[in-house]
């Protein structure tokens, strides 16, 4: 315990005391209401008696979670927001590392086959519904089948020019495995049901992996083992207990495989979204096979000379590559290609792409879907690209 008495006349900073004063309040009632409301949450319970019974721990509490809602994950100011026909992406889900419980006192009626739980009033907010697949008249560079949200300094005609240059990894006729998947954060969840509103106590998360991001990762997995394409899931949950970090831990995960397997060739780091607009969550979603999908969208790295992703270029051959066929095969399934000035661990590989599926308003059933026909399309185009021994 740090020794909090000062002498008599040092002046008393109020400023200071005022705001972690505050910042207390605001977080205890928060877990107090949540402890009210949802019941079974002994994490906030946890929360609420650190502030209340150990004042260093619960101000360390207060810092960590304004450190992850200002400062985002890595301890850099989030971007500022760009003005798009569409909502940005929001990579960076801001919620805090707190899970909700996996079903509340109000939705035990909401059983498989049965109408969705009543959401009360007061908790209920909305969701919107939209299609952000490309078109050919939008602000895209458009190639082959694929579209590209250029968010660089690099212009659309020197993104063009990249990609006349095929993707250069080399992929084999082999049993060893050369796709890695792995889960950032591991615990991002959805909705549990398909509907226009959502309950504004939910924090999707869960460490649930037949709920969880990991799910999706483990269809995507699935569908390419069926296809003969060897694939290692890895699903530790990097972002649980803390959220901070999360890109660390999960760098040090691939590259722990990449020592242990040189034959991996391509690593996806699967999420899902979060899109708020206002207060609604929107929803990306299209009728892809005749069922309801959770729109993919590819995020790929570029460099300024600060980023650290030196061979960048390759990253986005792949990512194109993948969008096309993504494309070709399921139109409407993916949202346009993110090109950015973000790292997000894609300086491992050459093939190093950040994966979003669907948002927090999506349904797992509509992300599995969607993986399935991400799978199914990864896996046609490394068999496209393989080279056969003679």
């Amino acid at each position: 315990m740090r020794n909090r008495r000062r002498k008599k006349d040092t002046p008393v900073p109020l400023i200071p005391i005022l705001l972690t004063l505050a910042a207390a309040a605001v977080t205890l009632n928060a877990a107090l209401r949540n402890i009210d409301v949802i019941g079974q949450a002994g994490e906030q319970a946890a929360i609420a008696s650190a502030v209340l019974t150990m004042p260093d721990a619960g101000l360390d509490l207060i810092l960590e979670r304004f450190r992850s809602l200002v400062l985002g994950e890595e301890g850099t100011a989030p971007d500022a927001a760009y003005q798009h026909p569409w909502p940005p992406p929001q990579v960076m889900d801001q919620n805090p590392p707190g899970l909700m419980p996996e079903t509340r006192d109000d939705e035990q009626e909401g059983v498989q086959g049965r109408a969705p739980p009543r959401i009360p009033a007061r908790y209920s907010a909305p969701v919107i519904s939209e299609d952000f697949s490309g078109y050919d008249d939008g602000n895209w560079v458009k190639w082959r089948g694929a579209f590209i949200l250029n968010e660089t300094s690099h212009s659309d005609e020197d993104i063009l020019s990249i990609l006349e240059t095929p993707w250069g990894a080399v992929l084999g006729d082999t049993s060893e495995p050369q796709v890695l998947i792995v889960h950032t954060h591991a615990t991002e969840s959805f909705e549990s049901h398909d509907r226009d509103a959502y309950d504004i106590r939910n924090t999707w998360r869960s460490t649930d992996n037949s709920i969880n991001i990991t799910a999706v990762g483990a269809e995507v997995a699935r569908v390419l083992e069926e296809n003969g394409v060897t694939a290692l899931h890895d699903t530790t949950q990097h972002d649980y207990p803390s959220y901070n970090g999360s890109y660390n831990r999960a760098a040090n995960t691939i590259e722990d495989y990449l020592r242990q397997y040189p034959s991996i060739k391509i690593v996806l780091d699967i999420h899902r979204d979060a899109m708020p607009r206002g207060d609604a969550i929107v929803k990306p979603v299209a009728v892809v096979e005749g069922e309801k999908a959770a729109q993919i969208m590819l995020i790929s790295s570029s460099d300024n000379g600060t980023v650290g992703v030196p061979e960048w270029r390759e990253n986005l051959r792949f990512a194109a590559l993948l969008h096309d066929y993504m494309e070709s095969r399921y139109p409407g399934l993916a949202r346009p290609v993110y090109l950015c000035y973000r790292k997000y661990n894609m300086d491992l590989t050459t093939g190093s792409l950040l994966m979003e599926v669907g948002s927090n308003a999506n349904t797992l059933e509509e992300a599995l879907h969607s993986a399935r026909m991400a799978g199914q399309a990864l896996s046609d185009l490394i068999w496209d690209l393989t080279q056969y021994d003679e």
